[in-house]
């Protein structure tokens, strides 16, 4: 057995913002400078993913290449021996798999998905793909044996399927075919986490902050600074009046106090208790906005210094490694189902 594989991908459509680097990005980084001599780190762009959602095609490939670059400005060490980053359509396997994957699952299965609910609601034509997409998901973990899998609080329904998936395969063909990914409350234990970080929309802190939904409360991370700014400063509160940290009364207040504590990096606690009781939303939202916007000028100045040509030789030779792995697998899979030779 070898080292054991952490594994984290995030599509390439549309613009990543704030909330994909506190819950994603950031998170991804710190947990390989902790564990970068224990685990291989699998970083991938699931480019196949992005077609599950209307989507501008021809800015998918240059999409794929920038938010590499955010990757590496938010901190991945790239030059660390056994961190790979991959693209998932550069992986025949990853397709293929699902559609076995696929004969394996049931129907009831995906329908009670939360994520498909949720962005299908009021739409007139959905694709199969959006339907089907966890079980590609349960494809990009399996292939690598991931046994950690840092994804946020909306994609845990995704990852139990994984499980599910693993397990069924096991038992129903007598074999140590697929490593059982942790269970979501290893996976929060293992990031360092009590609960996963959702960063809400400062419009409707209701809802997450999303990049495939046009919300006028969501910053992204090519937002101009003072642009962003001005988003916090407007952000919606509520009519209480006092400062306190509650998701379910508070929505709006507790999402500006968990960005203030992952930017400053210090634990939510000291954040809280530095404004917990107090009146001023326009001073808690003040520090938010500075917060972010010294943010987004020093992470924009780190993207750009990231040349195209450094992300294309990362690319072309993790590629190289991560198919023969993935081939490897397929095959395996291929020869228990019975379309190749033992």
């Amino acid at each position: 057995m070898g080292k054991p594989i952490i594994l984290t991908g995030i599509r390439s459509n549309g613009d990543l913002t704030l909330g994909n680097y506190l819950g994603a990005m950031l998170p991804l980084a710190k947990l390989q400078a902790r564990h970068a001599n224990a685990y291989k780190f699998n970083m991938f762009v699931p480019d196949l993913h992005s077609f599950t959602t209307p989507i501008n095609h021809q800015d998918l490939y240059s999409n794929t290449i920038r938010n590499l670059k955010m990757f590496i400005a938010a901190g991945l060490n790239t030059e660390h021996q056994e961190t790979y980053i991959y693209r998932q359509s550069f992986i025949p396997a990853h397709a293929e798999l699902t559609w076995i994957l696929d004969c394996f699952v049931y129907f009831g299965e995906l329908n009670r998905m939360t994520q498909f609910k949720d962005k299908s609601e009021n739409k007139n034509t959905v694709s199969v793909g959006l339907f089907n997409y966890p079980v590609l998901m349960a494809a990009d973990i399996l292939l690598y044996g991931a046994q950690y899998v840092p994804v946020g609080e909306d994609q845990r329904q995704h990852l139990e399927l994984a499980r599910d998936i693993a397990i069924r395969m096991n038992n129903l063909f007598k074999s140590d075919l697929f490593i059982v990914p942790e269970a979501w409350n290893e996976q929060l234990k293992f990031a360092g986490l009590n609960k996963g970080v959702r960063i809400r929309s400062f419009k409707n802190p209701n809802k997450k902050m999303s990049k495939s939904v046009i919300d006028p409360g969501t910053i992204l991370l090519t937002d101009d600074p003072e642009e962003a700014s001005k988003k916090i400063m407007a952000a919606t509160t509520d009519s209480v009046g006092e400062i306190n940290f509650d998701f379910a009364t508070q929505p709006g207040i507790s999402n500006i106090i968990q960005i203030i504590a992952l930017l400053r990096d210090v634990p939510l606690n000291e954040v809280i208790a530095q404004w917990q009781g107090k009146h001023s939303y326009g001073d808690l939202k003040q520090e938010a906005a500075e917060l972010v916007h010294k943010f987004l000028t020093t992470f924009q100045q780190k993207t750009s210094q990231i040349e195209d040509s450094y992300v294309d030789e990362l690319l072309n030779r993790d590629e190289a490694l991560m198919r023969q792995v993935a081939n490897a697998k397929l095959l395996e899979v291929q020869q228990l189902v019975g379309l190749r030779r033992n």
